[in-house]
């Protein structure tokens, strides 16, 4: 229908809000996450932290996450509240990556890049940062993903996006309106991952199992379609005041 292409409810605006949304929560975690992940990467410390800290947000639901931010008062309902769960959704991904990255570099290249007299500093910047590089863009490109699946769920505590239109199909049984939703957002998150996949140095110095783009792809696929049967379970969003 060519009616869902015009104005401010159409597919271009839609689209670009959730970009918006997307851009806003990766860039924000990745402000929070990276530096402290590379830090510790750097110092070889905290390990269990950032393990069980990636445990533990696969156990979170995302969807009490945001419920919970949009009863908050100085948060409230819409785009500000799915922000703000989806910040540390994807905080989990880049906080671990950048982790692994950095710490998985070889003890023994560290070692002589000291021996040629550089600092700590240095030794970070010119060794360890270029040879974890690959897991730490791999980090950024799934929670990119992840983020850009997850976020059709703003449309549940009043939000826009692309999960506009599978929200309101539900609403008005309307499946093709939900299907093509759907459809969106799953080709939203298979052109996200354009870089080819990189290797990383593994711990004994070799090159590590390259990293596939597709799959987080296919998983943020499959996190879309199961989110569009969240709206289609009989549960109410919740809608502005």
């Amino acid at each position: 229908d060519l009616a869902h292409y015009r104005g401010p409810g159409g597919v271009p605006a839609r689209l670009t809000e959730h970009l918006v949304i997307t851009g806003i929560a990766v860039g924000a975690a990745a402000l929070l996450a990276l530096p402290l992940g590379l830090l510790l990467g750097h110092l070889r410390r905290g390990g269990r932290v950032v393990t069980a800290v990636a445990n533990a947000s696969r156990a979170v639901p995302t969807l009490g996450v945001l419920i919970i931010f949009s009863g908050i008062a100085s948060i409230g309902i819409g785009n500000r509240a799915a922000v703000v769960a989806l910040t540390l959704f994807a905080i989990p991904p880049l906080l671990t990556n950048a982790y692994v990255g950095i710490s998985s570099v070889d003890v023994d290249v560290i070692e002589a890049a000291r021996g040629m007299g550089l600092t700590g500093l240095q030794t970070a910047l010119r060794i360890e940062l270029p040879l974890g590089l690959g897991l730490v863009v791999a980090g950024l490109r799934n929670a990119t993903v992840q983020v850009i699946a997850t976020a059709t769920l703003a449309a549940y505590v009043g939000g826009g996006g692309l999960g506009t239109f599978i929200n309101q199909g539900y609403g008005q049984q309307d499946y093709p309106q939900v299907l093509g939703g759907a459809v969106w957002v799953a080709a939203l998150a298979f052109a996200a991952p354009v870089r080819r996949p990189m290797c990383a140095v593994g711990a004994n110095g070799g090159l590590a199992k390259p990293l596939v783009a597709g799959s987080e792809s296919i998983s943020a696929c499959s996190r879309t379609f199961h989110i569009s049967s969240i709206f289609g379970s009989g549960r109410q969003p919740i809608r502005p005041g």
